[in-house]
């Protein structure tokens, strides 16, 4: 590692710039890479930064043993900011391209501040300024001061460039691999308040009534790599998001041959016409009753689900491609037979309650029965009457039958054609949708906690889940390669930001931080991260604040 000076001459002018590279061989060449530009640093700070790298293999002589050197000036270490998590974020986010999609100006290192504070502690705006206080983030990213204001407006800034972000990382994905199956799912996300310009009342699919939410619409590629994300008002159906999926394909990526897989409620018969006007092709699934009408028509026989994967090709050219899973048959079944359970308990109960009170009314106690067997859904095959004051239940066992025939079945839909998709590849395809499922997970409660909102405008809602999307684009790489240690996401980033730098002063002037060797648990990390951790760092000086203060009982706390 060192120091690259240069001046060049415009006009009257002269303009030096210092570059902080490092130099490294790829085979028989030997390459250079630049680390930071230092060029806004003052000359002190230049001369220590030289001074550090020329002895940063003997280290002791700043530390006064050879005077002569530092030209009588005093040198005071101390313990700087954590820099080790802040710095492998960096290094992971120019490596996956993120970096330079966001740009190098003040928003687009301000946005990458965000995407960073939100993996290492996930919270408010408020709570990414006071994280900035104690991680190198302005001496990493060559920040400015700033507060929460700031990253408020910064929100802004990202909603409107969005778009433009996304097709970045898009051409920098295309250099290595051009995407031509896209998963695409929806999820939704419940708000505390009521105030959020995006919030209304819809399926919530957290299971939170009475809660408003947001919906949030997930398109990857087919290694679930996320590309783009949208938010929705909270009362969209999720078909009502795809059309918007298609056009971003066609104008924004550039269409061609593209495939898109979506689940059963996605893609219906409007979104497959919307498809087909593009020249795009589907993978889906179809319902249950979809399947029992295309049984009744001749379409489908029930004997191809006990064939394992097979295949039938319909006259329109649509395939269907079904297949029977055991372990999901024997999962209703069992399902079903606890709910048989519950209700034989509670008639138990009921019949016990009417022999001991001889003034009950048996409909009342026959009518809180029945109630349960429609909650339970079981109605279609079990019936409950009174016969003597007592409770009798009646199972229809054709009836079972004929309900229990489709356990663990499911059918697939495709328009692709056998020279583009075995019924195999369409199979697994869909399968692959399982990696948004795993994007919502980690992203709304594993690692990144997408909620609480602390935000109300439309704009800032959609700036902080697409700063949750590009967050989980890292986490993402760093859980395939850390995979081989016995560690989670979570627990390498903690481990990382144990490791702070020592800040370096001279003559209690100029500063730089110094990176001292890091332990072996987190060099491991590091090694098998592919990230190489400075010697030293510059050292701007920038004390970062929140401009509201905790309040008087939180500081009780």
């Amino acid at each position: 590692m060192h120091l690259d000076t240069s001046t060049t001459k415009r006009g009257d002018k002269i303009y030096t710039r210092h570059l902080l590279r490092e130099t490294y061989r790829e085979g028989k060449k030997v390459k250079h890479r630049t680390i930071a530009n230092l060029s806004q640093c003052k000359h002190e700070e230049i001369e220590a930064i030289r001074l550090a790298l020329r002895h940063k293999k003997d280290f002791s002589l700043l530390m006064g043993q050879n005077r002569n050197i530092l030209q009588n000036k005093e040198v005071f270490f101390k313990q700087g900011q954590s820099v080790g998590a802040v710095w492998s974020l960096y290094v992971m986010a120019r490596q996956l391209g993120i970096t330079e999609a966001l740009g190098t100006a003040r928003h687009g290192k301000l946005a990458l501040w965000q995407v960073i504070a939100r993996i290492i502690d996930q919270g408010s705006r408020l709570s990414a300024v006071r994280l900035a206080a104690t991680h190198a983030a302005c001496d990493v990213l060559g920040l400015d001061k700033f507060n929460e204001e700031d990253l408020y407006d910064n929100l802004d800034w990202l909603s409107e460039n969005q778009s433009v972000i996304e097709q970045r990382l898009l051409r920098q994905m295309k250099r290595t691999h051009e995407p031509g199956l896209f998963l695409y799912d929806v999820t939704s996300s419940y708000l505390e308040g009521t105030q959020n310009e995006l919030s209304a009342f819809g399926y919530n699919r957290d299971g939170k009534k009475g809660k408003r939410q947001i919906v949030i619409g997930l398109l990857c590629n087919e290694a679930g790599v996320p590309l783009s994300v949208e938010v929705f008002p909270g009362n969209t159906q999720d078909s009502r998001t795809f059309g918007s999926q298609i056009k971003k394909i066609a104008e924004r990526f550039g269409g061609g041959e593209v495939t898109f897989v979506g689940d059963r409620g996605m893609i219906k018969s409007g979104q497959v016409k919307e498809l087909g006007m593009q020249g795009f092709h589907y993978i889906t699934a179809i319902t249950k009753p979809q399947v029992e009408s295309l049984l009744r028509t001749g379409v489908l026989q029930m004997s191809l689900f006990d064939q394992g994967l097979a295949e039938v090709q319909a006259d329109d050219g649509v395939r269907y491609v079904l297949r029977r899973n055991p372990v999901r048959a024997e999962e209703i079944k069992k399902s079903r037979e606890d709910k048989l359970l519950s209700l034989s308990g509670n008639i138990e109960k009921q019949n016990k309650y009417l022999k001991d009170h001889k003034q009950a009314k048996v409909q009342t106690a026959l009518n809180q029965i029945r109630a349960k067997c429609l909650r339970l859904k079981l109605s279609g095959w079990v019936s409950v009457m009174a016969e003597q004051r007592q409770i009798v239940l009646r199972i229809d066992e054709d009836a079972l039958a004929e309900t229990a025939k489709l356990d663990g079945c499911y059918v697939l839909k495709s328009d692709l054609s056998t020279a583009l998709a075995t019924k195999e590849t369409i199979h697994d395809r869909y399968k692959d949708l399982s990696f948004v499922e795993s994007a919502f997970r980690s992203s709304k409660t594993v690692n990144l906690e997408l909620r609480p909102i602390h935000v109300r405008l439309a704009t800032r809602t959609r700036g902080h889940v697409f700063v949750v999307m590009m967050a989980y684009r890292i986490i993402q790489e760093l859980a395939v390669r850390w995979q081989h240690l016995d560690v989670t996401v979570a627990e390498g980033i903690a481990e990382l930001s144990t490791l702070c730098a020592n800040e370096v002063s001279f003559n209690g002037k100029e500063k730089c931080n110094q990176i001292p060797a890091p332990r072996d648990s987190v060099k491991n990390l590091t090694e098998a991260a592919d990230i190489k951790l400075p010697e030293v760092l510059p050292s701007r000086g920038v004390i970062v604040t929140t401009k509201k203060k905790l309040t008087y009982r939180r500081n009780l706390l």
